[in-house]
């Protein structure tokens, strides 16, 4: 059974560990947070690897004073309080904005208190996500926002093994379904 919006299935708002067992070097170590799990498939923000480079530079790029910009491509999580253009509520306590008035905000320091600023993510088509989690590609737990908004990216990684009661060095390559 595929998961839905309104389905106890879904995985939104959920941690998405990368299993040492996942094939895919680039999800090495990842932490995903799950914005949208549905029939159609699953979006989702890595939150601990970041890229090398700083927002200054971002908001530069974007040229906040008029320079074209790719909403599809630039994500901010936050939680409500202002109202931004093109937000979507992924949970009560966390909201996904694509448009540059929050960028905009962030930077003349009148952003939301806490965010995280993404480019680009991570996707599964339809039952793609429910195959990986067959084959224990990932761990699964509720987030927190604590972990997202409030430990250091570095952090993060073992505060979601944490959260879950993992111990990596336990982990057996025969993990099974009961």
């Amino acid at each position: 059974m595929t998961a839905s919006k309104h389905s106890p299935h879904s995985l939104r708002h959920h941690f998405l560990v990368a299993s040492p067992y996942l094939a895919d070097p680039r999800f090495h170590g990842a932490v995903i947070y799950l914005c949208e799990h549905s029939d159609d498939g699953a979006l989702g923000l890595m939150i601990n690897q970041p890229l090398d480079i700083h927002l200054g530079e971002i908001l530069e790029q974007l040229d906040m004073h008029g320079g074209p910009v790719e909403p599809e491509r630039g994500f901010v999580l936050h939680p409500p309080g202002t109202n931004w253009q093109n937000t979507a509520r992924v949970h009560d306590e966390v909201l996904l904005t694509t448009s540059r008035d929050v960028l905009a905000g962030i930077g003349k320091n009148q952003g939301p208190e806490e965010f995280l600023v993404a480019l680009g993510y991570s996707g599964w088509s339809e039952g793609q996500l429910e195959e990986e989690l067959g084959s224990n590609s990932w761990l699964t737990c509720p987030a927190s926002t604590d972990i997202l908004f409030r430990t250091p990216w570095e952090d993060r990684y073992q505060a979601v093994l944490k959260l879950i009661g993992i111990d990596l060095n336990q982990l057996s390559e025969s993990i099974g379904h009961a």
